[in-house]
């Protein structure tokens, strides 16, 4: 594994490079750190080149001098450039929760950076058929974190409602440890942004570039607390025009157990490269 920073639009992105063969981009939501996909990239290195990086501003990503705002519209142009720079074009990219944004972006920006695409359980507001209680949900929570601890506390309720308890407690210390550092990141630059983009069905039907949706196999119950992700992903499948694939577990079970996550995935990106 190769370890290096690059500079690209204006920030300096840190970034994890595996493998060799078709390049696959893994881009993380929330907190933002390359090492959410530790163990799916060393899955896939033995095929792909695999890139992980910290978003900018996030973990080993410095902070931007006065950046104190930001858009899906930027990060799109970060992913593309980190592409171009690393000579890696076209690539597939796949991109989860509130990245599952920062991917359609980057396909209605940079097609040309692309040769496949892949979404899980975006947040996407329209696909969402509860987002009035998901957001106070939300809201009351990071509240209640502010209150009772602070940014780091609030960054804590916030990813264990999102990962799930058992996906949090497999975090080991040094990567727990830089989540939590990118409270301010997360809570004040980077929340309302994610969660508000929503990209309109035309948009979406302009996208040409090969693409599957997927989601977590546990989130279908609608008893599932994960549902509304669930819900979310089969309205992109459909103003995509493609069929909805399920992958094991839950929103991230990439973290607590990704073995199976990609064995599953596997086939679904050899379709696209």
């Amino acid at each position: 594994m190769r370890m290096a920073w690059a500079d690209v639009n204006g920030a300096r992105l840190y970034y994890e490079r595996r493998g060799s063969g078709p390049a696959v981009l893994f881009i993380s939501g929330a907190s933002g750190d390359a090492g959410h996909w530790t163990g799916i990239a060393d899955a896939f290195a033995d095929e792909y080149t695999v890139i992980t990086y910290d978003r900018r501003g996030n973990s080993r990503s410095p902070r931007p001098a006065d950046w104190t705002t930001t858009t899906m519209l930027e990060q799109a142009d970060d992913a593309a450039e980190l592409l171009a720079v690393l000579e890696l074009t076209p690539a597939v990219a796949f991109g989860t929760s509130a990245a599952a944004g920062i991917l359609a972006a980057l396909c209605l920006r940079h097609p040309d950076v692309l040769r496949g695409a892949i979404f899980h359980e975006p947040p996407f507001p329209s696909g969402v058929s509860t987002i009035d209680q998901v957001r106070a949900g939300r809201r009351k929570l990071v509240d209640e974190g502010l209150a009772q601890g602070g940014p780091r506390l609030a960054t804590e309720l916030f990813l264990r409602s999102v990962m799930g308890d058992e996906a949090y407690a497999s975090l080991d210390r040094e990567l727990r440890d830089r989540l939590l550092g990118n409270a301010d990141v997360l809570l004040g630059i980077e929340i309302d942004h994610y969660l508000t983009y929503d990209p309109s069905p035309a948009e979406l039907r302009s996208i040409r570039i090969p693409r599957v949706v997927t989601a977590g196999a546990t989130n279908r119950d609608p008893e599932a607390a994960g549902h509304w992700r669930y819900e979310a992903a089969e309205w992109l499948a459909h103003h995509l025009d493609t069929p909805l694939v399920e992958l094991p577990g839950g929103h991230m079970a990439y973290l607590a157990d990704p073995q199976p996550f990609a064995k599953a995935l596997r086939p679904h990106v050899c379709e696209l490269t």
